[in-house]
């Protein structure tokens, strides 16, 4: 398992396939000799929620520290990830495919079939997702900020999810491969579709790890919250907490609301980087609140800024 103190090149060049895990966190490259907790310190990333999705990928019997997860980080991945999957992974493994089909000399109708096969695997699976954005993420951001949550049960969405995840995110990816394995034309070169189908394989990799993110980390997670709800209203927590920064740290956060780098942050207030980033430590472990959007919201609730203003 990885921790806080290894290096962040050292696990990028050990675990290539942490690279997409790195990439929908917005972590940069060329970290140097820093560590995992200096390189997600910097860029605004929860350093326990970004190492429990590594380490749990890496080894998915792994037990999970629910009380060191941020939501607001995990939500903000996961965000990420959709946009991956719709914006470059799928989108590029069509053009792939529809360039192997367009090098096959083959008058066979097959490979157009795959084609539209592919399409319609890709719609479901974006309907699925835009669900978990329409519905779920709007449900525990109201979870996090103390509004109503009526009309949504996570238990019926927890069922269906693994029940879309299980029917039509990985079996029909499995079928899409054994179409092509299986029935696709035979011709002198397959270079192109060979590499199509490598590239089909990891596709379902990661959207598997995805699935599993969601069913073994963040429903058990909203569950949690569910309950401390139940039992410690967020209202109160947010006035105890508001009243726990000081007057310099309310300065800095009204600062990170607005998108300001640290630099920008220590021009604008006089103050030093190093000063700037103490600040901010602070801030996230005293709200537990870790992301920019989720300080954002807090920012938004406890009147520190104006929504009209941003």
């Amino acid at each position: 398992m990885y921790s806080s103190s290894d290096k962040m090149a050292e696990l990028m060049s050990a675990e290539p396939q942490i690279l997409q895990l790195i990439a929908r966190f917005r972590l940069p490259l060329g970290v140097g000799d820093k560590t995992i907790q200096e390189v997600c310190l910097e860029n605004n990333v929860h350093t326990p929620t970004f190492l429990t999705l590594v380490n749990y990928k890496l080894s998915p019997e792994q037990q999970i520290n629910f009380e060191s997860l941020s939501l607001p980080t995990l939500m903000d991945y996961l965000r990420q990830a959709h946009e991956y999957f719709f914006n470059f992974s799928l989108p590029m493994l069509r053009r792939k495919l529809i360039e192997a089909i367009n090098y096959s000399v083959s008058e066979s109708k097959i490979p157009m079939l795959i084609i539209r096969f592919f399409d319609e695997y890709v719609n479901e699976v974006s309907l699925h997702m835009q669900h978990e954005n329409d519905q779920l993420f709007p449900y525990v951001e109201k979870l996090l900020t103390g509004e109503k949550t009526e009309g949504f049960d996570i238990e019926i969405f927890a069922h269906q999810h693994r029940a879309v995840d299980d029917q039509h995110i990985a079996d029909k990816l499995n079928e899409l491969k054994n179409l092509i394995i299986r029935y696709y034309p035979q011709q002198g070169e397959n270079d192109l579709l060979i590499s199509a189908l490598y590239d089909l394989f990891n596709v379902e990799q990661s959207l598997s790890t995805h699935c599993n993110f969601e069913d073994e980390i963040l429903l058990p997670a909203v569950r949690r919250l569910e309950q401390q709800r139940r039992t410690n209203p967020v209202r109160k927590q947010k006035m105890q907490q508001q009243e726990e920064l000081s007057d310099r740290e309310k300065d800095v956060l009204i600062e990170v609301v607005k998108g300001l780098s640290n630099k920008e942050i220590a021009d604008a207030l006089c103050i030093s980087i190093h000063t700037v980033i103490s600040h901010r430590k602070n801030i996230s472990k005293k709200l537990n609140i870790h992301s920019p959007a989720g300080l954002t919201i807090y920012a938004i609730v406890n009147n520190l800024v104006d929504i009209n203003n941003m």
